[in-house]
């Protein structure tokens, strides 16, 4: 497996949450089903028609603006766009958010292995700690410390401030990530990088 050589290597291992951790899309599409359902009951809108557009538009577009797409489709009152922020915050999904199986092995490997796990978690911290509460940790959320990019200054700089915070040694770190911003941090701080798909190849 690709990660025993890092267990070896490392003592601290960073991780990235959306697309990293679990697929992003689980939560979004379970939070447009229950936006669905809620606007069927508000406005008496067909929750499956207003479901599959939430659907597709993101499949073809992504999350950005999706409320705004939405509500010109099926002409929803913005007084509702409340609704579906509340609802990307706080949303208590139908099914708990379930980890890539790669990434659980790694994961249980390194408690295993007594070393450090911390999550660098960018975006709106109460949608993005939404989902750490909504995720099937399969009992490895004790052994998480947990960062928001928001909490510092500048945000672009998180990641050597929590090295500096934690006193870590930079060989002795690895960037567990998915995103241009995790594998610029990584070159910045002089820390070795993963990109999560290389976990997923057989």
């Amino acid at each position: 497996m690709i990660f025993e050589k890092y267990l070896q290597e490392k003592e601290s291992f960073v991780f990235e949450l959306d697309n990293v951790i679990y697929p992003e899309k689980d939560y979004f599409l379970q939070v447009y089903y229950l936006f669905a359902q809620f606007i069927e009951y508000g406005e008496q809108l067909n929750a499956a028609e207003v479901l599959k557009y939430m659907q597709e538009t993101y499949q073809e577009a992504g999350a950005d603006d999706i409320f705004a797409k939405t509500a010109a489709k099926f002409n929803i009152p913005e007084k509702y766009k409340v609704n579906f922020d509340m609802l990307m915050h706080s949303a208590r999904l139908p099914l708990k958010l379930l980890i890539y199986r790669e990434v659980l092995n790694f994961l249980q490997s390194i408690v295993l292995e007594r070393k450090q796990i911390l999550l660098l978690v960018s975006g709106n911290p109460a949608t993005q700690l939404n989902k750490i509460k909504q995720t099937d940790w399969n009992g490895l959320e004790k052994y998480l410390t947990v960062f928001f990019t928001e909490e510092f200054e500048p945000q672009k700089d998180a990641l050597k401030l929590i090295l500096e915070k934690q006193e870590l040694k930079k060989e002795k770190v690895l960037l567990i990530g998915n995103s241009n911003f995790a594998k610029s941090s990584a070159s910045k701080c002089k820390i070795d990088y993963l990109d999560v798909n290389e976990l997923f190849k057989v």
